[in-house]
């Protein structure tokens, strides 16, 4: 079954509602530190490419064709790949910063995709994320694990009780608290291979 992620135009949609109230401040903040190579993995429809600062040489990667074709109309210059992020198509050390919004939470294996945002990051690169969480309690936290096989199944593959932080962590990555902002469930930090 598709889900909204599969879904260009709803999924561009329910994206553009919910920048008006503050994701699009966050998903500035993601690529505003963006430097030199950088890998958009799950770039979706594009919604970051514009963003990028015109000295960044940006590759956008995402394993839905529908998506990558809406990326197109957004970012015409940009290289797009169509790839999986638990199996990178780029050689060990291709890039200075990867950048990840909202992606992690529809991973399949979150820790093999981690794994190989780490191998193809060079040496003092760095992982900017942003992503929604699992809530840290209460009712907002027992809905989303209630909800969680029906709520993938409606997405097309989003885990929102995941702890992606916890996640990074155990892939070997250090974040950097100096950068890590927490609203609600939602998480925006960078990260560097410890």
């Amino acid at each position: 079954m598709r889900g909204i992620e599969q879904i260009p135009w709803l999924y561009d949609a329910c994206c553009a509602l919910v920048e008006r109230f503050g994701l699009g401040r966050w998903r500035r903040w993601l690529v505003g530190g963006a430097a030199g190579r950088v890998l958009d993995v799950g770039c979706g429809t594009g919604r970051n490419l514009p963003l990028f600062d015109t000295g960044v040489r940006v590759v956008g990667l995402d394993p839905t064709r529908d998506a990558l074709l809406a990326a197109r109309r957004r970012a015409p210059a940009v290289p797009l790949v169509q790839g999986d992020a638990q199996a990178l198509p780029f050689r060990t050390g291709a890039f200075d910063t990867v950048v990840s919004g909202l992606v992690f939470c529809s991973v399949p294996d979150p820790a093999r995709g981690l794994a190989e945002v780490k191998r193809v990051l060079r040496s003092g690169g760095t992982l900017r994320m942003l992503e929604h969480v699992r809530a840290l309690g209460g009712l907002k936290a027992l809905v989303q694990d209630r909800c969680q096989p029906l709520w993938t199944r409606l997405s097309g593959g989003c885990h929102w009780n995941r702890d992606t932080e916890r996640t990074v962590e155990a892939a070997g990555f250090h974040i950097d608290a100096a950068t890590r902002r927490a609203r609600g469930d939602m998480r925006r930090f960078v990260a560097r291979p410890g």
